[in-house]
């Protein structure tokens, strides 16, 4: 094997363990060893049963990134139990954005809840079916946070995006350091059909499995940000939009997926839609 090869095998190992190492890069932060990193860093589980559900969170906190992870959603009857995954900062006017995938009964699709919250105040959810089942393999959620937009993304394809319309008056999150947090948890007082449909705890445990969690971030440290403003190019996130091709599959899904839009609820708001939905 000559130098080079060896060299260039070296290198993507180290890439790929820096990119899915849960062990290097994730601490589970509550569950009493119900959140468990298996497989040498690169498999997390969380698990949920009667007593107590779990989470984590990342060792880093992040001011801008682009953040992906492969879950693999709780199967079967899922109903009660919720699984979020999202950035967050510190404080109680803190700012966030969320990931939330609600649990149903055994056929009945899971709803994906999205949210941004600015200063502590959200109320721009937006929720939609997956065009998959997304119980029966891994498959990648993604939030990209840069200083124009904020994009979610399934496997790829847009879903959501929220503009930085601060010219209009509208917060946006921006100055905050946040970090990645993922929990499951009992939720069986609204989760399914408004609270409804209960948890079934014959069917547990409940576990939902992650893998290749991947932050192309600026890291925050001592008041500081990673990223550099003189090699923008490094991080091409941090200017990235929607292309032509994008831009359409994300109507595609908002046509065909969508199942709630704040900016439609015009019961919800009667003194007029907040101002960002004359845009999104």
């Amino acid at each position: 094997m000559t130098t080079s090869l060896l060299l260039s095998l070296l290198f993507s190992f180290v890439i790929l363990a820096s990119a899915a190492n849960f062990n290097q890069d994730i601490e589970v932060t509550w569950g009493d060893g119900r959140g468990k990193i298996l497989e040498n860093g690169n498999l997390l589980t969380l698990t949920l049963d009667k007593f107590s559900g779990s989470g984590f969170q990342s060792k880093n906190q992040y001011l801008f990134g682009k953040i992906d992870m492969n879950i693999k959603l709780v199967p079967g009857n899922s109903a009660g139990t919720v699984t979020t995954y999202y950035l967050r900062s510190e404080g109680s006017t803190w700012d966030e954005i969320d990931f939330e995938f609600l649990g149903n009964l055994s056929g009945d699709p899971y709803i994906v809840h999205t949210n941004v919250y600015t200063q502590g105040k959200g109320d721009k959810e937006q929720q939609f079916y997956l065009w998959f089942d997304p119980t029966k393999d891994f498959h990648t959620y993604s939030l990209l946070w840069n200083p124009q937009r904020i994009i979610f993304s399934v496997d790829g394809t847009p879903i959501r995006e929220f503009k930085n319309l601060e010219s209009m008056g509208v917060a946006f999150p921006k100055s905050q350091p946040m970090r990645v947090y993922s929990s499951l948890w009992n939720a069986d007082d609204w989760a399914t059909r408004g609270g409804l449909v209960k948890t079934d705890w014959s069917k547990a445990p409940f576990t939902a499995a992650y893998r290749n969690y991947k932050a192309d971030a600026c890291v925050w440290s001592s008041g500081k940000s990673s990223c550099s403003s003189t090699s923008p190019s490094q991080n091409s996130w941090l200017s990235q939009e929607l292309d032509i091709t994008s831009q359409q599959r994300l109507k595609w899904v908002q046509k065909n997926y969508m199942i709630y839009n704040y900016c439609t609820d015009t019961k919800r708001f009667p003194q007029g839609l907040p101002k960002e939905c004359s845009v999104h």
